[in-house]
């Protein structure tokens, strides 16, 4: 059986059944680009535009669904991030990347959706302005890899078809250009129909983590040492995942840490101290080369990255896993733990995760 978002396809029962559509309604647009009207009559057209589209129509049922809902989702934050600046003109930057954010949020807690799906979306809804837009990147060939390694460009491609054409504006055609130069600068750069190959993951890694690197440059593989990082929502089961796959292995636990000094995880001012200390331990066995793992929740990019780069500064091989089970699940099972985590802090957890991506270690796998 497909998934989908809504059994229901018209927009007012949308409106009734889901509080983030009846917000779109009366969210104003800058009318240079936008000139029908508010974010409800933006997404509607765009839905309509989607519908319509030749290459929609010959698609599988599953990715018709996922497209639709990342249409649907795509404008989402437009309600929290819409300004008027000092000169009249209306903005919301930055309304893609909250956009994903939220579409997690409603597929995770809300509308029970597959992880790859849900992931699918997501991805959509964050890099919907990118076909559009990438020439304008600083670095267009390292913005368009990374996207690809987590969005299937032709459904990304006819999302930015369908965000042009459901709209009222002067340079719709140029726009529609773009998206055709889009599609041709990803057959050019190997990632249309797949995401871009690399000879190695310790390529891959390179390419994506130091400036001047090329996607073709093969680097020696001289790495020694392995960690296994962790990364998922308190009460997701790392600790589990870690005593089942490698019991052998020595671990760094910021909470085993805390709990053995006894600090508070809510006590800010010990925080520093017990990273500095997780940090010093895994310096011990970065300088051995020794393998071990590193448990703690880095539900955030930031957060996971100046470890891994700590880590690959002593030429460690980084395995990052990602940890999940269905929302109602997670919630029995933090209930469940000798330290369960308060509701309020994991719904605010909750609500500032990343879900890593491939670019960010030598591999990263999804145990979900």
């Amino acid at each position: 059986m497909n998934w989908s978002i809504s059994n229901y396809k018209e927009w007012h029962k949308l409106e009734q059944a889901f509080t983030w559509v009846a917000d779109m309604r009366g969210v104003a647009q800058d009318r240079i680009h936008h000139a029908e009207g508010d974010v409800a009559t933006h997404t509607k057209m765009v839905l309509d535009a989607l519908t319509n589209d030749g290459g929609f129509q010959t698609l599988d049922r599953q990715s018709q669904e996922v497209l639709w809902a990342a249409a649907l989702l795509h404008d989402v934050e437009k309600r929290s991030t819409t300004v008027t600046e000092d000169d009249g003109r209306i903005t919301s930057r930055g309304h893609a990347k909250k956009g994903e954010f939220t579409a997690r949020e409603i597929l995770f807690r809300e509308i029970p959706t597959p992880f790859y799906l849900r992931e699918k979306i997501c991805a959509l809804v964050r890099h919907h302005g990118l076909p559009l837009w990438i020439m304008e990147k600083v670095n267009p060939v390292k913005s368009l890899l990374q996207a690809s390694l987590r969005v299937d460009m032709p459904l990304l491609a006819l999302l930015a078809k369908s965000d042009a054409l459901g709209r009222i504006c002067s340079d719709q055609q140029e726009l529609l250009d773009r998206v055709e130069l889009f599609a041709a600068y990803c057959e050019e750069q190997q990632c249309w129909n797949n995401r871009r190959e690399f000879a190695s993951d310790v390529a891959r890694f390179t390419y994506f983590h130091k400036p001047d690197s090329a996607p073709d440059y093969v680097p020696y593989d001289d790495l020694k040492g392995e960690v296994i990082m962790m990364s998922a929502l308190p009460g997701m089961g790392k600790d589990t995942y870690l005593k089942k796959h490698y019991p052998d292995l020595p671990v760094i636990s910021l909470d085993d840490i805390r709990r053995k000094h006894k600090l508070k995880p809510d006590d800010s001012s010990a925080t520093g101290w017990v990273v500095q200390e997780a940090k010093e331990q895994a310096k011990i066995f970065l300088r051995k080369g020794q393998a071990f793992a590193w448990n703690a929740t880095n539900v955030t990019r930031q957060m996971r990255s100046q470890w891994i780069d700590l880590f690959a500064s002593y030429k460690a091989r980084v395995k990052l896993f990602y940890v999940e089970v269905p929302y109602q699940d997670w919630l029995r099972q933090n209930n469940n733990r000798e330290h369960p985590v308060p509701a309020n802090v994991l719904q605010r957890l909750l609500g500032k995760l990343e879900v890593p991506t491939p670019d960010e270690a030598h591999t990263v796998d999804y145990i979900v």
